[in-house]
């Protein structure tokens, strides 16, 4: 679960870690006057939960408070990634002398959490950790002895952050652990030209299986920030959009996984994860065709499932009901293997859908979903 920045700065300020002040609205005219209250000039931010604000038009600097009502107006109702803006928040402008990145990151690989730091932070991170990885220390974080004052000064030693970070980072790791995320961001954390340092953006994303401690959040942020993962959430599917031209339904997560490897392996990029679990019903199929489906990016479809509890011959079934009810707009490849395979493929040979294609390993679904994407 992505929170709003102000959510964010809301968790930084419980924790000791100083932030601008700052205020949320919806109204312009409330901005005008929020302006005014910080003293005149206001940075508008946009509260979207996804990146590239700035570079959307989605963060302005207003002179005075006039500014600040017309920035406002102009922001909401932007649309930046998939995102409506319904709310701006309104923070006081500081002087800045230097830009930093922080940040704590789940590292399930290594089964513990990641350190990433960098003395060149702002909108332009993502371009300095591609071309001068050099740039960017990642410092691995033992869960069980955490982040100590000497564990964060090791952190900043790496990264060529001044020892007057060292507090932050230790006071965000207890973000991470007291509020159950699974990332806490910081970018830019700044040094302004007075000496203090401040977190001047947030990113936090809760791990969703501990939202019963979090229970403050339930009500007011809706889990995903996706129109798309929005409306698989509300049918009960695990979906995560990605950015990609070939959809992916399969049952397991490790077998959809190893499908979105296979798919990247053909020279294809993924477009989606979409576990539809142990239960491959027509409903649940019709509810996973139709969102991947959704997807303007999506070229063609690949379904994975391997039979198991649920056979083959009841997974084709669904698909067979699923196409009466969703139109398939792009060409979809099925494969299907273990428990009542062969049942499975007669069930869709009957059919003979003309958008429905079967191969009888993944690699060559995989193969065939590719080719599909790149031809339309």
């Amino acid at each position: 679960m992505d929170l709003y920045e102000h959510q964010a700065r809301q968790l930084f300020e419980e924790h000791g870690i100083p932030v601008p002040r700052a205020e949320v609205t919806d109204s312009p005219k409330e901005a005008r006057a929020i302006a005014r209250r910080l003293g005149g000039r206001a940075v508008v931010k946009a509260q979207v939960r996804t990146g590239g604000r700035g570079k959307a038009g989605g963060v302005k600097l207003a002179a005075d408070p006039a500014a600040a009502e017309l920035t406002a107006r102009q922001i909401l109702g932007m649309d930046i990634k998939g995102h409506r803006v319904d709310t701006v928040m309104l923070a006081q402008p500081v002087d800045i002398d230097t830009e930093y990145y922080v940040s704590y990151v789940l590292d399930r690989t290594a089964g513990g959490f990641l350190a990433i730091a960098s003395a060149e932070g702002g909108t332009d991170i993502e371009e300095v950790a591609a071309s001068r990885p050099e740039a960017v220390a990642r410092v691995p974080v033992d869960p069980a002895e955490g982040v100590t004052s000497a564990k964060a000064g090791e952190i900043a030693e790496a990264a060529g952050l001044p020892p007057g970070t060292v507090d932050t980072l230790v006071r965000l790791w207890r973000v991470l652990v007291a509020e159950d995320a699974l990332l806490v961001e910081v970018n830019p954390l700044v040094r302004t030209r007075q000496g203090r340092v401040l977190a001047l953006d947030g990113k936090v994303t809760l791990d969703d299986n501990a939202r019963f401690r979090q229970e403050r959040w339930g009500a007011d942020t809706p889990a995903p920030g996706d129109p798309l993962e929005a409306a698989a959430a509300a049918k009960g599917l695990n979906y995560v959009r990605l950015d990609g031209e070939v959809g992916v339904i399969g049952n397991g997560a490790g077998l959809v996984m190893s499908t979105l490897d296979v798919v990247a392996g053909c020279g294809a990029r993924p477009a989606n994860f979409l576990d539809i679990g142990g239960g491959a019903s027509a409903r649940v199929m019709a509810d996973g065709l139709s969102v991947v489906l959704a997807d303007p990016a999506v070229k063609s479809v690949l379904v994975n499932v391997f039979g198991g509890i649920t056979a083959c011959d009841a997974v084709a079934e669904g698909i067979v009901q699923a196409l009466e009810s969703v139109r398939l707009t792009k060409p979809l490849v099925v494969r299907l293997d273990g428990n009542n395979a062969a049942r499975g493929r007669a069930v869709l040979d009957r059919r003979a859908h003309p958008g429905v294609e079967q191969a009888t390993t993944m690699d060559g679904a995989a193969r065939r979903a590719a080719q599909l994407a790149t031809d339309a």
